[in-house]
């Protein structure tokens, strides 16, 4: 019976591992894509991108607080 669960484990542990790869690689993508378009079509003059993130937020968070 341990060599089952053993086998079982094995097989978890390397479905898991392959999933979090594949989630990294996806995520790790769409950040790029994200900052691209934030830069060029979102950034304010003298803004990172990260600053003009941060406002976007802000601004949302603005309209929905006043259901805009």
């Amino acid at each position: 019976m341990s060599k089952i669960v053993d086998a079982n484990k094995k097989i978890e542990d390397a479905v898991v591992e392959g999933y979090k790869k594949i989630e990294d690689t996806v995520v790790g993508g769409y950040k790029k894509v994200e900052d691209k378009f934030v830069d060029t079509f979102l950034k304010k003059d003298g803004e990172t991108i990260e600053d003009a993130k941060k406002r976007l937020q802000k601004e949302q968070e603005e309209r929905q607080k006043y259901n805009l």
